[in-house]
């Protein structure tokens, strides 16, 4: 059966050694490229006004209480439409969204190109700062896509790629605003810049990237997901991961501005760094997750994160620039590695949990893909919503105290939590298996354990 509307392919099976080594790798690497160009410049898109707000000086009118106001409600926003994304893969399928998902940046971005000028209202800027929040619905469509084409002994590795190579939008952006609003050409230059290759990442989806026919849409499976309380727990570990990185990727060039009274230029030169290196190792995340399991690195990277935060309390307090920036840096490598190693995770939990029900060959992995590509969506959302609270974190620090010191504590009180939680539900014990009996006895199977997912 074909469908109508874009390149549909009728039979997927990445599990197939066969299948996989003879069309399977190389479809799934393609469209994996693909996926990551257009998650690429979403992210760049949302992240927008990380950059933007550096070099809105005193002609705007903004403090620096709305200016992170602003990243908080594009944050927040960035995090709600990761839902409704993650499942119009389902509904349209991977290609056919990616077109449409790439084509809708042109809305924030054109509209950002229009207003910025001094005399705009903070509320003219507040809307269309949450227009650009459509770009972080991109990474939860493109993770749900890309889950589908790779079989689970790859998943670390691919989601990680797909993943990094979509986080690495922030210090792109970063990086562009540092080179042509350093040289006077304006912010309005910089969006200009953006709006052609916007046109160019929905061509290329359009042109090169499929659609797997076997990725239906399955509001049971939405439902599904949300009943399992390994979505939920899940979730709580990637506020501590991915939440921290997109928290401190819109937070820190202003910290560094409020704090330590970094002009633009000054904080531009240093923001982009920690986002760039937490983007690269995140692969690194996943294949380590692979070789090791992804709780037991999820685990040992919630005690360096805490410690990397006890260290930016100290450097805060005593307002040292160099050691605050040197370990802000760490922190954002670690929260990419966590990154990698939170996503591995989910596709294996969900598999276990079929083959604790009972559920064998490709029944489990087919139980185990549908649950874990709902659920990412719901993790990714609740996961950027720690983005907000970081944001918001900042602001009332400032607000109460003239230092980030106090939403720093936070923070580390929160590490310590999400260790706690890694350490209780997937290193603590095995999870258990459904005896299965055979001639009227139950004999049990070999106990399952969360710590190799």
């Amino acid at each position: 059966m074909t469908f109508p509307g874009g390149r549909w392919i009728e039979y997927w099976d990445p599990e197939d050694e066969t299948f996989w080594k003879e069309t399977g790798e190389r479809t799934a690497r393609r469209n994996l490229f693909f996926s990551v160009l257009s998650e690429h410049i979403g992210f760049s898109v949302w992240t927008l006004w990380s950059v933007l707000v550096l070099f809105m000086g005193p002609e705007y009118g903004l403090s620096p209480a709305d200016k992170f106001l602003l990243t908080s409600a594009v944050t927040l926003v960035g995090a709600v439409v990761r839902v409704p994304y993650t499942f119009a893969v389902a509904v349209f399928g991977g290609r056919n969204w990616t077109v449409v998902s790439a084509g809708l940046l042109l809305v924030p971005t054109v509209a950002a190109f229009a207003v910025m000028e001094p005399g705009t209202s903070f509320s003219t800027f507040l809307l269309v700062g949450l227009l650009a929040g459509i770009g972080g619905g991109n990474f939860a469509s493109s993770m749900t896509n890309i889950n589908a084409f790779f079989p689970l002994r790859r998943k670390g590795w691919a989601l990680g790629l797909n993943a990094g190579g979509g986080n690495i939008g922030v210090p792109v952006i970063q990086l562009a605003a540092l080179a042509i609003i350093g040289a006077s050409g304006g912010p309005r230059v910089l969006l200009g810049v953006y709006i052609p290759l916007i046109l160019v990442a929905a061509v290329l989806a359009a042109c090169f990237m499929d659609n797997l026919a076997s990725v239906r849409n399955d509001t049971g499976a939405a439902k599904d997901a949300a009943r399992e309380a390994h979505t939920w727990i899940m979730a709580l570990l990637y506020i501590g991961t991915f939440g921290s990185f997109i928290g401190y990727s819109f937070a820190f060039g202003q910290v560094l501005q409020t704090q330590f009274g970094r002009t633009p230029l000054q904080a531009a030169y240093l923001t982009f760094i920690g986002p760039l290196l937490g983007s690269l190792i995140r692969p690194l995340g996943g294949r380590l997750a692979d070789r090791y399991g992804g709780a037991r690195i999820t685990l040992w990277n919630f005690v360096a994160m805490a410690a990397a935060t006890a260290v930016l309390v100290a450097a805060s307090m005593a307002r040292s620039l160099g050691l605050f920036v040197a370990v802000f840096v760490v922190l954002f490598v670690l929260s990419g590695l966590g990154n990698g190693s939170t996503f591995k995770m989910i596709p294996g939990i969900f598999q276990n949990k079929a083959l604790g029900r009972g559920l064998t060959g490709e029944a489990a992995v087919a139980h185990g893909r549908r649950l874990s590509g709902a659920s990412m969506g719901l993790i990714g959302a609740v996961g950027a919503l720690g983005g907000v609270a970081i944001n918001l974190a900042f602001r009332q620090s400032f607000l109460s105290t003239g230092s980030g010191t106090g939403a720093f504590v936070a923070f580390l009180a929160f590490y310590a939590v999400c260790f706690a939680v890694t350490w209780a539900v997937y290193l603590r014990r095995p999870a258990p298996r459904v005896p299965d009996g055979t001639a009227g006895q139950a004999e049990p199977k070999p106990e399952l354990s969360y710590a190799e997912v």
